[in-house]
């Protein structure tokens, strides 16, 4: 037996008479109760045996259960703390939605630098997993929406060598088992049925033995113990490739699925019918899905086997559908026909429940980040809808379940998704003539639409890949389409990135003490003194590390600050500040010493601009929630002297006025002269306090974090502010414009930069006023009086240039007949409009249009052939171009082109019957 193998070797184990045995089926290893026990019990070696057949003494609803878990682990020692939102990138940078528990304490709990809320803890946390869409509604078992109970210990070694910010051990592995079937035993459940598998967990550079809690086939829970890191001189190699070795911090990570827990104790037939009966009632009833008792009892046989089903575990869907068919003794096709419309409205009740998740916590649908995933949702539950027939709109379906979640902005829920709806309706349109095209490509070549070309139709259209299959095959095409599409496109964009790797100089700067931030303690002073501790040499100057600074190092989108080290010898430019490790670097021009003492000036007046934009950034962000909603969310500030932006998150354009409500909410908090005011708390209290909306800016280290309050909006921020909002001076909002689907940026002015944008725009206005000899108040009406005529007096032109066309067009004797073809070859220098107004006429009366014109110093040509004429316009256009020095063509029935030598124009006029009887006689 392997080292990690000794880790199963259980005291409670042991205590309770467990066995080790190896699975007679899959091979895995597990622990159980009952000796004779020869299968591990998960699907597809078991399969359900809990489906009319409840495992509980009490049937319990999602809320019964909820708090059933949360009360027993209270009971037993451990605080219980709120859920925290499916949007993990609010506290975290690597990841976009939270999908476990342990998301919540990653990765600063998790590596000891920030103590946890409490310890030990327990949480029913919602979660969204979208590798497990395309399995949602064909297990019974999954949902990609889901609550994950869990209960926590956070543990540090005794020799641990560093300090972290919990210490000693809270319980582990023995104790988290013995919790787990104390659970079981408080609802009634059989132990001698229960099984625990061996399955030794990885993700996230981080590893350790696990157990999978299986009861009647269904894995109710998965008790991990994270207990290791990666490390390339690692004694243990993990099933991921990877070595690990035992790391100071060892922790209890738990995951009980509440949907799971609440299906066992209700014995339904799948486990959406104990999530969702109204929802499901609801769409069956809207999409006219009836059964007959006899399909109901086959609907029951058939999803204790649907475990089979999983896209992960079965070779593919058509041949697990098959084995079940045969195992129920019916033809494939008839089990089909039954399962699949139920199916859809399984994942239709799942999806709404993931879109009432995102949007009510605030997720915005774009084309990136946690935005893409949730229109990703959305457009599959809309394909689903509409293929399954619910006679009801999607907003409605949304809303039903944001009502069951208690979300109060249901109203801007509903909105997000009407608005999405006919975003993605247009989408299509524009979408399917792509389809078409690719399609006829394919058929031509013989070749399968390949997967690529079907998750760029996805990622870019939003065309379903049963609509592509559906096109496809009525153009001769063929597609295959993987059981796990939804996954590999989600997969594509669950990725928040990762950190970059570290160098050798990084590590030669972690080294040096933390510089001390002196702008934190008086953010209106710009004179100090400071050592030099070192100077790093640069191909464009010097890096100074100081021993304290008043300048403050780019961050949070906001510009470093510039100014001068002075010492007696020497005056350094500082013209850029980083930090790095805590450590600040003022970039300079000269080299001022290590060791020695400097004076440091920060430029004041830049200073002082910038802390007036900063702080009218929170005033902007805190003003567009109260004008647009509170989903408004920051996706990216920049601060500048001159003019700054905010990005922020919203579902359709602002309004011209909407951008005056908001630029009006935010004047009149500078005019109250509101204190402006920092607080370091800890930051377990102020997230309890204020939520995962003080992290607009970005996400903090440490366990204490600056928070700027400014009235009622409250962010961590680790810029530089004015004391109080009436310094700000005034903020004028310059533009709004799209930055992508889904975040509006907002382009302001504050202070002086204000004022001076305002009289820039007051005189552009005057000069148009100027230019149009009118009063400046009069300028929109009279260029719009302006604008009108432009367009009626353009349109005359055109009308008169059809005119004048049609009247040369019809005269002349220079018709043709060539192979039975009328055709006219004209020279008429005349400019591009009239020579196609001309050539249309022509065509118009059936004859092909050969025109050619030297205006304008060039030789140009203009083709026109009616359909049934039999010639390429585009072709004609190309050779008699080429004769002339260029190029140009078109489509079959009307092209133009032409070249720079105008004096070869004639010769080329007097060969076109010979081109044309060439084309015609090919």
């Amino acid at each position: 037996m392997s080292t990690l193998a000794e880790e199963y070797r259980l005291e409670y184990f042991a205590e309770e008479g467990f066995e080790r045995k190896e699975c007679s089926s899959c091979g895995a290893h597990f622990w159980t109760r009952d000796h004779d026990r020869e299968l591990c019990g998960e699907p597809p070696c078991e399969d359900y045996s809990f489906i009319d057949n409840p495992g509980f003494d009490e049937s319990f609803s999602l809320t019964e259960m909820r708090e059933a878990f949360l009360s027993y682990f209270e009971d037993n020692g451990h605080t219980r703390i709120d859920p925290y939102p499916v949007a993990a990138n609010r506290w975290r940078d690597d990841v976009l939605l939270t999908q476990a528990s342990i998301y919540d304490f990653q990765p600063l709990v998790t590596s000891g630098q920030t103590p946890p809320p409490a310890n030990p803890l327990a949480i029913s946390q919602p979660c969204i997993r979208m590798q497990d869409i395309d399995n949602v509604g064909k297990t019974g078992r999954h949902t990609m929406a889901f609550e994950m109970m869990a209960h926590h210990a956070f543990n540090v070694r005794e020799d641990a060598d560093d300090e972290y910010a919990y210490e000693g051990e809270v319980y582990w592995k023995s104790e988290t088992v013995r919790y787990c079937d104390g659970l079981f035993e408080s609802l009634g459940a059989d132990l001698e049925e229960i099984t625990y598998i061996e399955d030794p967990w990885v993700g996230g550079g981080n590893a350790g033995p696990a157990i999978e809690v299986i009861y009647r086939g269904a894995e109710l829970a998965t008790l991990v113990f994270m207990c290791m890191e990666q490390d390339p001189d690692g004694e243990y190699e993990m099933k991921d490739g990877n070595r690990y070795s035992y790391m100071d911090t060892y922790i209890v990570d738990t995951g009980y699925g509440l949907e799971r827990w609440t299906w066992m104790s209700q014995g339904t037939p799948t486990v959406y019918e104990a999530v969702y009966p109204e929802t499901i009632r609801f769409l069956k009833n809207h999409a006219g899905i009836e059964h007959t008792d006899g399909e109901e009892q086959l609907i029951h046989r058939a999803a204790k086997l649907a475990g089979r089903m999983d896209i992960d575990e079965a070779e593919d869907m058509e041949s697990a559908r098959g084995d079940i068919a045969e195992k129920l003794d019916v033809p494939v096709d008839e089990l089909e026909a039954l399962m699949e419309p139920l199916e859809d409205i399984y994942a239709i009740a799942d999806h709404c429940r993931t879109l009432a998740y995102m949007f009510g916590d605030g997720i915005v649908p774009s084309n990136v980040s946690t935005g893409y995933l949730a229109r990703m949702v959305l457009r599959r539950t809309k394909r689903l809808v509409e293929s399954v027939g619910v006679d009801a709109p999607l907003d409605e379906l949304v809303d039903m379940q944001a009502e069951r979640l208690g979300y109060e902005n249901r109203d801007t829920i509903r909105e997000i998704v009407r608005s999405e709806v006919q975003k993605y309706e247009k989408t299509l349109e524009r979408g399917g003539r792509k389809v078409e095209a690719l399609a006829d490509e394919y058929a031509a070549s013989g070749e399968a639409i390949p997967l690529d070309e079907l998750i760029e139709l996805y990622d870019s259209h939003g065309i379903q890949p049963d609509m592509v299959e559906e096109i496809a095959e009525e153009r001769g095409a063929t597609v295959e389409i993987p059981d796990d599409f939804h996954s590999l496109v989600a997969a594509r964009h669950d990725d928040a990135g990762g950190a970059a790797s570290r160098t050798e100089e990084d590590d030669r700067v972690a080294d040096l003490p933390e510089t001390e931030k002196l702008y934190y303690d008086n953010q209106q002073r710009t004179e100090f003194e400071a050592v030099v501790l070192d100077v790093f040499e640069r191909e464009d100057g010097y890096d100074v590390v100081l021993d304290q600074t008043m300048f403050y190092p780019e961050g949070g989108g906001q510009p470093a600050d510039h100014g001068t080290l002075v010492t007696d010898d020497v005056t350094a430019e500082v013209t850029d500040v980083q930090l790095v490790d805590d450590v600040i670097l003022h970039r300079t021009d000269r080299d001022p010493g290590t060791g020695e003492f400097v004076r440091g000036y920060v430029a004041g007046d830049r200073r002082r601009q910038l802390m007036r934009h900063h702080t009218a950034t929170h005033v902007i962000g805190y003003a567009a929630r109260q004008t647009l909603g509170e989903h408004i969310r920051q996706a990216g500030a920049q601060k500048g002297t001159t003019s700054s932006r905010l990005d922020v998150r919203h579902y359709e354009r602002i309004t011209r006025e909407e951008i005056k409500e908001i630029e009006a909410v935010a004047n009149r908090i500078v005019r109250e002269n509101i204190a402006v005011t920092q607080e370091w708390p800890h930051r377990n209290d102020a997230e309890a306090e204020y939520g995962f909306d003080l992290y607009q800016g970005g996400i903090p280290p440490g366990t204490n974090i600056r928070l700027i309050h400014v009235g009622d909006d409250v962010q961590a921020c680790g810029g530089t502010h004015v004391d109080r909002t009436g310094d700000i001076g005034a903020i004028k909002i310059l533009k709004t414009e799209p930055v992508q689907d889904g975040v509006e940026r907002i382009v302001f002015a504050a202070g002086d930069a204000a004022i001076e944008t305002t009289q820039r725009t007051e005189d552009a206005l005057y000069d148009a006023a100027d230019v149009l000899d009118v009063d400046p108040l009069d300028v929109p009406e009279t260029a719009e009086r302006f604008f009108t005529e432009w367009k009626a007096r353009g349109k005359e032109i055109d009308r008169l240039t059809e005119e004048l066309a049609a009247a040369r067009a019809a005269s002349g004797d220079d018709e043709v007949t060539i192979d039975g073809t009328p055709v006219v070859i004209r020279r008429v220098d005349s400019d591009p409009d009239e020579l196609r107004a001309m050539a249309n006429a022509i065509v118009d009366d059936g004859t092909v249009a050969v025109l050619g014109s030297g205006a304008g110093g060039s030789a140009q040509f203009v083709v026109g052939a009616p359909e049934a004429s039999g010639i390429n316009a585009g072709e004609v256009v190309s050779q008699l171009a080429a004769m002339v020095g260029g190029g140009g063509g078109g489509p079959p029935d009307f092209a133009q082109g032409g070249g720079p030598d105008v004096d070869a124009l004639d010769d080329a006029l007097e060969s076109a019957e010979e081109v044309l009887a060439r084309l015609l006689d090919a």
